[in-house]
């Protein structure tokens, strides 16, 4: 009788992130500076100098990559869970990253958030996890306006002071 495989290979979550890029190469670059990334290899594109395919783990997820062949701008919108968001997002500002939201106070379902984008123009939450307050206290916290003001910080799409 033959071993059932696993569907998901070792080492990948059930959800594979895949950003495609205009510069991959730059976007392996920030993933390492800003999240401790580690490139785990990179299939040159059809074209010499892009990047057909490339991934890169982040904590315990892998993320993929490649150079985009479409004519327009697809950028990606990503949660990164991290144990201290003030520092992960000075290391993403020094890396290159531009602010777009700073870090909140927490927010009705315990979490702290930050946003930024990377400098390819891709979109990350960075999550801080604090506390883990039943359904009932979430509910409670969502109209009171001082959580109601966190969580509308976090819904601006653009960098601070554009319309």
């Amino acid at each position: 009788m033959t071993a059932t495989l696993d569907p998901i290979p070792e080492g990948y979550t059930s959800v594979t992130p895949w950003i495609v890029t205009k510069d991959t190469a730059a976007l392996l670059d920030f993933l390492k500076a800003a999240f401790g990334a580690e490139e785990l290899g990179r299939v040159p594109g059809p074209k010499p100098g892009l990047i057909g395919h490339a991934e890169a783990r982040i904590g315990n997820a892998i993320v993929m990559a490649f150079d985009s062949p479409f004519t327009t701008d697809t950028p990606a919108m990503m949660r990164l869970w991290v144990d201290d968001a003030e520092a992960v997002l000075a290391r993403a500002l020094d890396a290159g990253a531009t602010l777009v939201t700073p870090v909140t106070d927490v927010q009705a379902w315990g979490d702290r958030i930050a946003r930024l984008r990377d400098p390819l123009g891709n979109l990350w939450w960075l999550q801080q996890r604090v506390e883990a307050p039943e359904p009932e206290e979430v509910m409670r916290r969502m109209g009171d306006p001082a959580y109601a003001d966190a969580f509308a910080q976090t819904q601006v799409m653009d960098d601070p002071g554009i319309d």
